[in-house]
Parts: structure tokens; sequence; C-alpha cells
């Protein structure tokens, strides 16, 4: 399952950069999660500040 990102993303990047395999991109304000990439590591998770990422 993958992981998504809330609107409490504040657009730090910190979980960019985790993502072994570059399922997070910047979206339209906020960090978006591409589910087709996304292997449910946590990685990203893990890095955000705000904890606004989360299973889906």
């Amino acid at each position: 399952m993958a992981y998504v990102i809330s609107d409490s993303c504040v657009a730090c990047g910190a979980c960019e950069s985790q993502c072994p395999v570059g399922a997070i991109s910047m979206g339209d304000g906020k960090f978006e999660i591409d589910a087709n990439t996304c292997i449910s590591c946590g990685s990203c998770a893990g890095q955000c500040p705000t904890g606004a990422i989360s299973e889906e």
C-alpha cells in the first residue's frame, strides 16, 4: 500500500531526498507521492517534521 502526503505538508523537501525510488515530487503547493512508483518502504514518513505522510 502506497504512502500519501496530507495537507499538513509544509513543502520542506525532507521526504523527497529520502525516497529510494524517486516517487516524491513537488505538486501544487505540497509534495506528492506517485502511488505507482512508491514501494511502501516508509523512509519518507520517518523524515517528515509535520507527520504529514501516512499509509494510504
